[in-house]
């Protein structure tokens, strides 16, 4: 005898019918949106970072501090690491709420989520702004 292994069928949260608004709707419209804006700024990186030039052999310490000093090039990357994060995080979301069962679980999963999105987008944010190219070891 062999047990196979299942999966629950997703479930939506429990919500009163007073309390629904569009959040949803936006929600499915910026997964959308942003899924588009990603793919075209990750090929847009992928083709500088690794066709162009001498592809990966070029990239190093004076290549980031060189690009960063650039305001176009810093909005590309800051765009990049917003909108993924953002997308995922929402994907993340989406999927807590079907799997998670009780209502605690389901908080306390998605109060780690947005901690670690937060962490990650102002560390990211910081990183970016506040490169320093002149840096000594």
């Amino acid at each position: 005898m062999s047990e196979s292994l299942t999966l629950d069928k997703p479930r939506s949260p429990r919500r009163p019918a007073a309390r629904r608004n569009n959040f949803e709707l936006y929600s499915w419209a910026f997964m959308r949106i942003s899924g588009l804006a990603l793919v075209i700024l990750v090929l847009g990186h992928l083709f500088i970072m690794n066709i162009l030039d001498d592809g990966v052999h070029r990239i190093n310490f004076a290549f980031v501090a060189g690009r960063w000093a650039s305001p176009f090039w810093q909005f590309w990357d800051l765009a990049m690491l917003w909108l993924a994060q953002l997308h995922g995080g929402n994907g993340l979301r989406t999927i807590i709420d079907d799997y998670a069962r009780k209502d605690t679980t389901r908080f306390w999963l998605k109060m780690l989520l947005y901690v670690a999105m937060a962490v990650i987008l102002v560390l990211g944010t910081l990183v970016i702004f506040t490169f320093d190219p002149n840096i000594t070891a």
